[in-house]
């Protein structure tokens, strides 16, 4: 049998075909983080358990995700974190290309920020700021997935339970807060109640999983 090049492009589209829907897109972002079950999986992407095990499966004949059983649950992970920095270039080409993705952003994140209060925290800044000791890492995710894995050294107060727990927090150093990536909202909503309390914050500009994707120290 002979083997064509259009062949090899054929099979490199089962990839994309895999990562053209946007609730897989949602499940790979929530499996970036570490593994999970499917029931965690389905309430992460507003689908039920039959809906999410269908797009797992998608997944997981593109090669994108492993599963493997515990009991009556079954456990999904990412087969290969180079899929989280895939996305992240997805997400890049869009943003750079497709206006109707500039619109989209505009509206998820609508503040004008004239202040500069939500400026971002790129990669490499945070990177030297830990480095230096000069941050204190807010991970502002639910407490199961910062279980899953977080920045190393990130102290945990899920965005629901903030306001509460204002007096844990720093009031002489500046606050870095993080969440699930660039399209989270709730390292923004930190950021501006922390702001308005008082505190020096900013926000890390992507989310735990571009850090472990990198390759920089997580716990």
């Amino acid at each position: 049998m002979t083997i064509s090049r259009q062949d090899l492009f054929d099979t490199l589209a089962l990839v994309g075909k895999a990562l053209g829907n946007g609730h897989r897109l949602t499940l790979l972002e929530r499996l970036a983080q570490g593994e999970a079950s499917v029931e965690a999986l389905s309430s992460c992407a507003d689908l039920t358990i039959g809906n999410a095990s269908q797009h797992l499966q998608h997944l997981r004949r593109a090669g994108l995700v492993t599963a493997r059983r515990n009991g009556r649950h079954i456990f999904y992970r990412l087969t290969d974190q180079r899929t989280t920095t895939l996305i992240s270039q997805m997400q890049q080409i869009a943003e750079t290309n497709l206006a109707e993705m500039e619109r989209l952003v505009g509206q998820l994140f609508p503040d004008s920020d004239a202040a500069g209060a939500l400026e971002p925290l790129s990669r490499n800044a945070l990177k030297t700021a830990v480095e230096n000791g000069e941050v204190t890492l807010l991970d502002v995710r639910p407490e199961d997935e910062y279980r899953s894995g977080h920045l190393r050294g990130a102290m945990n107060i899920p965005i629901d339970d903030l306001e509460q727990m204002l007096d844990q927090l720093p009031a002489d150093r500046e606050i870095v807060a993080y969440c699930r990536g660039p399209y989270c909202v709730l390292s923004h909503e930190a950021v501006q109640l922390l702001r308005n309390r008082g505190f020096r914050v900013r926000r890390y500009e992507e989310g735990y999983p571009e850090w472990k994707a990198a390759g920089l120290p997580v716990d």
